[in-house]
């Protein structure tokens, strides 16, 4: 697998049982894709079947979201997958008992979120009484580094496309992460080239000042249709934002939404903008989050207290289902911890 191009995210709707085998068979083609050794394919298989079948029994609205974990790949030691589920179901009223073996509620075997637990490297879930259920798996590759605890993506194409004009990237750095989010003008394949061009640049320059990295990109994205872009670096207790053209950035905890920003008029590989970094204060587990326009910005608007404490995959997966806007493509990226991480 090729680490330089940000993979496009598999969503897998959960609107009838037959959905739980599909959600299998594409989480063990993915895993074969990346190239994950043994049996972890059959495991990624088991991991995407439990949990559409949870979904597919208990609530609506549901869906799967699989993909190479951000940072993944870098290394045959770095591979790892992410599934992620997400429902406007009725909730879990007791998440204990839920991941107890053999507990079901449905007169089955009681296998399900007992035995997701115990494949995945690592897992994360979240329910609401009345609000839904969110569940992320990590399956990595035995005795490699679990890469981005404190990170969640997502990057979606637009509906009727296959391939997602927008990219991102990350990169851990002395003490921080400095993560890209681009948008590639339109959509469809020049796009992609646009977004995937941007995102090979800011692998070779990523430790550079923030406006330094955006007069890269506009150098690297001359002769093609161009992009709006965003780069954030978020370190302790501070975090620094560039950018150019509509993607936004906004900073969550449990206390609410603390910032917003936006880029500077212009497009990156055309008319650049002289480049300017925004500093500001990130108070301990507050998390930084860039998207595209395909993801309705109104979700700052009194979002719900629980959404703001997910931690950075289910606060990305949870966006991309419930405010993304299908006619666009649609990228979130969540860099930090915010308060409920483990």
């Amino acid at each position: 697998m090729n680490a330089l191009v940000t993979p496009t995210t598999l969503h897998v709707p959960i609107d009838h049982h037959s959905a739980v085998q599909t959600a299998a068979n594409r989480a063990r083609a993915l895993a074969h894709t990346c190239r994950m050794p043994g049996a972890l394919p059959d495991q990624a298989a088991v991991l995407a079947s439990e949990l559409a079948s949870n979904i597919s029994k208990h609530a609506s609205n549901g869906a799967l979201f699989l993909q190479p974990s951000p940072l993944s790949g870098r290394s045959p030691l770095d591979t790892a997958l992410d599934i992620v589920a997400v429902d406007n179901g009725p909730g879990i009223p007791d998440i204990g008992l839920s991941l107890t073996d053999g507990y079901s509620t449905t007169k089955t075997m009681g296998a399900g979120l007992g035995a997701v637990r115990r494949i995945a490297t690592d897992f994360a879930l979240r329910s609401a009484a009345g609000g839904g259920t969110l569940a992320h798996a990590r399956l990595a590759v035995p005795q490699g580094r679990r890469p981005g605890a404190d990170i969640g993506a997502l990057c979606l194409p637009a509906a009727g496309e296959q391939i997602c004009g927008d990219g991102y990237a990350v990169v851990e750095g002395d003490g921080n992460w400095t993560g890209l989010v681009i948008d590639g003008l339109g959509h469809g394949p020049e796009a992609a080239a646009a977004s995937q061009r941007a995102v090979r640049t800011f692998l070779s320059c990523a430790d550079a000042p923030l406006p330094e990295v955006l007069s890269a990109l506009h150098s690297a994205l001359r002769h093609t249709r161009g992009a709006a872009a965003a780069a954030v670096r978020v370190g302790s207790g501070r975090a620094e934002y560039c950018g150019v053209g509509n993607i936004r950035a906004a900073a969550v905890s449990v206390h609410g939404v603390h910032r917003q920003l936006t880029g500077h008029a212009g497009i990156v590989g055309y008319n650049l903008p002289t480049p300017r970094s925004r500093v500001f204060d990130l108070p301990d587990r507050t998390a930084v989050v860039l998207y595209t326009d395909g993801i309705d910005h109104r979700w700052t608007q009194d979002p719900p207290p629980g959404r703001l404490s997910l931690p950075p995959a289910l606060l990305a997966a949870s966006l991309a289902h419930t405010h993304r806007r299908h006619r666009d493509d649609a990228t979130v990226l969540a860099l930090g911890s915010p308060l409920g991480i483990g």
